[in-house]
């Protein structure tokens, strides 16, 4: 059986020739085995000069090959992507990471239940022009993104209003064109402007009991979501390089002992949590406050109190004390033990 052929990505200089109103379009390409360390040929479309809009670098950034593959895969051949994960995976952070390398300016919306349509769309406003009050209506950050270059990010998607979803269900499809109703208006996508999400369940709602707040998504609206892509925890080892390329001081023999032990306590939390024995796990975000915390307090026991057990259930905590003896071979002592001196 055949391949099919790929899509076409963006081509620069067919967008120059026909679209001479389109300003701010890529201008360069970026190899993806050079710059993001994926093996496959692409060169991905982006910007030479960075501008406001732009993510800073994190030049210790740790990147997932599958995640990050299909993320370039969004800005290469406008693809909707939506990357699925436990918290604390590196979800928005995977994006932003890619769009800082290719210059291309990249927006974060948390989809909290306060955002209403609105806020999206815009609303007509009071303003004073030539001493006089007058009303005008102000774009939202939707029409707005969509009439630029902008890669725009929902964070925390599945926790968005139903009502307010469907105000995104259009500009779900690559040509779709956003309708302004109160204005009679209709907008064309900028030709590089494109559109991820990021979220904590797959659209069914909270099945685990980690995510409150959380709805059960419009399988419609799914449906038109090009790439999803799953992005939990990561094997010991890149965890643990992680961790090294955040802090560099634990970069030692003794330093990568105790954080490949903080990365084996994470680990035996996880599974805690799958097999139901307990009720909250550590993320890779809270391994990474660990060791920070770790920095900054310089006992071991004190900083992994402040940076995870004291989020657990009173109940649950004689389990992680036999966590924590396994990895350490340490008792966990009582918090009011513990010489803060």
């Amino acid at each position: 059986m055949t391949k099919p052929d790929k899509p076409s990505s963006f081509d620069v200089t067919a967008l120059k020739a026909n679209s001479s109103k389109y300003t701010t379009i890529p201008d360069t390409s970026y190899s993806a085995r050079d710059v993001f360390g994926i093996d496959c040929d692409w060169k991905i479309p982006g910007f030479s000069e960075a501008n406001d809009n732009v993510p800073d670098v994190d030049p210790t950034y740790q990147f997932h090959p599958e995640t990050t593959k299909a993320i370039l895969a969004g800005f290469m051949y406008n693809r909707r992507v939506m990357i699925q994960g436990y918290h604390g995976t590196g979800k928005s952070t995977h994006i932003e990471q890619v769009a800082a390398r290719l210059n291309w300016p990249c927006i974060r919306i948390n989809l909290d239940s306060h955002i209403s349509r609105i806020d999206l769309l815009g609303k007509d406003m009071i303003v004073l022009k030539e001493g006089l009050q007058v009303t005008e209506f102000k774009e939202g950050i939707l029409p707005w993104a969509l009439q630029n270059p902008v890669a725009l990010v929902f964070d925390e998607y599945d926790a968005g209003r139903p009502d307010v979803m469907f105000v995104i269900q259009r500009v779900l499809e690559a040509e779709g064109r956003l309708t302004l109703l109160d204005q009679n208006t209709v907008i064309r996508p900028h030709p590089a402007f494109r559109l991820f999400a990021t979220t904590n369940t797959i659209g069914l709602g909270d099945t685990s009991g980690l995510y409150h707040g959380t709805q059960q998504m419009n399988q419609g609206q799914m449906d038109r979501w090009n790439i999803v892509v799953n992005l939990n925890y990561l094997k010991t080892k890149d965890e643990i390089a992680i961790v090294l390329a955040k802090q560099p001081e634990y970069d030692t023999k003794e330093g990568r002992e105790t954080i490949g032990q903080m990365v084996q306590l994470a680990n035996l939390t996880r599974q805690g949590f799958i097999n139901g024995d307990i009720s909250t796990l550590m993320s890779p975000r809270t391994v990474l406050s660990w060791a920070e915390n770790y920095a900054i307090f310089q006992d071991l026991q004190e900083s992994f109190y402040v940076s995870f057990l004291n989020k657990c259930d009173e109940d649950e905590r004689s389990i992680i004390g036999e966590y924590f003896q396994r990895c350490f071979d340490a008792e966990l002592k009582n918090s009011q033990d513990i010489d803060v001196a």
